[in-house]
């Protein structure tokens, strides 16, 4: 079959319910590239892939890697051998400079490669697959060596722990009050500048750096999922992230710290409750596609009653079924969105619009001669650095250990990485491991805190 002049592409939309809509789609001309590569893409959310992000990445990945294949080895996907991988990795990491990627992004394609033909070899398309693997041992907590099979040669050793990137406090601080919030670099009101949802959006940026939610969990969570309180007299307040908001399915609780309690009920009280009554005098809900009408939750939401009867167990609500709840009076009436951000008009804040929110922040910074560049993961990374160094310092104050050498610190790290770890919602202690290599390269984060985080932050009184 001549595949090297067709044209292929991937659509990411499918007609379909739930995230099975996200599913990508590859293209020749219009048509399937390939009806088994389809039987791949629909199986993906049962091998792992359960967030539209990573459905997304899975089809960009093996796009690129069809039309390599295609273009320059004239094969088809199920025709790939080690050869075609090499010559793959010549392409994408020694070509010029403008067009190699990093390690990082290799990694990613190739773990979305592997899933597939390990699929493929499973489903009896192909003999063996392209790319090859070996036992790894590592040692357990009980001082066994455990062997983890099958660990693809094509990754490339430690390519990970150059790719986290986190904020400091001071430059935290500036990217939140400048960037977000519209003030000047001495903190005063900038009349005409400030941003309308400043409050807003520096409350969502604070929410990311003391609990390390990724973006989509905070940009879903549900209004009725933050318990309301005496701020003045709790410590925190717990939310349980259901099933199907976090990565992976694992469920996991976050803790809002106490400086933050006070904030939450401003912004339901006031700026929220505004954005309601927008969305109900203008219909909010007809610019919502395929909405989903609720009657009006409880705190701490278990299951959604809907509208005209039945139910949703909310260990098995999407995101994006969470972004379509309109929530409805006992009349029926709809009335508004369930999520917690809401645009002016009373819309759902969805992801892409945070991350325009932080790159016009970060323009902000840059025009008033602050260089700070802030995504809202690169908060999630930062909250990690902060707490490990907070629990280390705790750990060895505890143990009566001399501070300072990082090998001093690796003789008890079992608890706090583990405490990290559940608090991120890793599914591998290895992936909270590659925080360490930055506590040992910068020292201030030793001394750092949640409490001093959040203190550092003006507008904060002291707990």
């Amino acid at each position: 079959m001549d595949i090297s002049g067709a044209l292929i592409v991937i659509q990411e939309r499918r007609a379909a319910d739930g995230l099975d809509a996200y599913i990508p789609v590859i293209l020749r001309e219009e048509a399937i590239y390939d009806p088994d590569l389809d039987r791949f893409f629909l199986d993906l959310p049962l091998n792992g892939a359960r967030s539209r992000h990573s459905l997304r990445a899975h089809g960009y990945d093996i796009l690129v890697w069809v039309r390599f294949l295609g273009s320059v080895r004239g094969k088809t996907v199920w025709q790939a051998d080690a050869d075609d991988v090499g010559a793959y990795y010549r392409a994408r990491r020694r070509s010029d400079a403008e067009f190699r990627i990093s390690a990082s992004t290799w990694n990613r394609a190739i773990a979305s490669l592997d899933k597939l033909y390990r699929w493929a070899a499973v489903e009896g398309l192909v003999e063996r697959t392209p790319f090859t693997h070996r036992q790894v041992w590592r040692r357990s907590y009980g001082g066994r060596r455990a062997a983890i099979a099958g660990r693809n040669e094509a990754y490339e050793r430690a390519a990970r722990r150059s790719d986290v990137r986190f904020v400091d406090l001071a430059d935290y601080q500036a990217f939140r009050d400048v960037g977000l919030r519209g003030l000047t670099v001495e903190g005063a009101e900038r009349p005409g500048a400030r941003d309308r949802n400043g409050a807003r959006n520096a409350l969502f940026a604070d929410l990311l750096v003391t609990t390390g939610l990724r973006l989509e969990e905070a940009s879903f969570l549900l209004a009725a999922e933050i318990p309301v309180g005496d701020a003045r007299a709790e410590r925190q307040r717990r939310v349980e992230l259901p099933a199907a908001l976090t990565k992976g399915d694992r469920g996991r609780t976050i803790l809002l710290p106490r400086r933050l309690l006070s904030a939450f009920d401003a912004y339901m009280a006031v700026e929220r409750a505004s954005a309601v009554s927008k969305f109900t005098a203008r219909r909010g809900w007809d610019a919502i596609e395929r909405p989903i009408f609720i009657h009006r939750p409880p705190l701490l939401p278990t299951v959604m009653h809907l509208v005209g009867g039945g139910t949703m167990d909310m260990e098995v609500v999407t995101p994006d079924e969470r972004a379509r709840f309109v929530i409805c009076a006992d009349d029926g009436t709809p009335c508004e969105a369930a999520v917690l951000w809401l645009t002016e008009v009373g819309h759902p804040v969805l992801p892409n619009s945070w991350e325009a929110i932080f790159a016009r922040a970060s323009r902000r910074c840059a025009d008033a001669g602050i260089p700070v560049r802030v995504s809202p993961h690169q908060l999630r990374h930062s909250f990690a650095v902060h707490m490990l160094a907070m629990l280390i310092q705790r750990r060895l104050a505890e143990a009566a250990a001399p501070a300072g050498a990082m090998e001093g610190y690796r003789q008890l790290l079992g608890d706090p990485l583990q405490q990290v770890q559940r608090l991120l919602g890793h599914s591998s202690l290895s992936t909270t491991s590659i925080y360490l290599d930055h506590l040992a390269t910068r020292a201030d984060t030793v001394d750092a805190a949640v409490e001093e985080l959040l203190a550092r932050v003006p507008g904060y009184l002291p707990a």
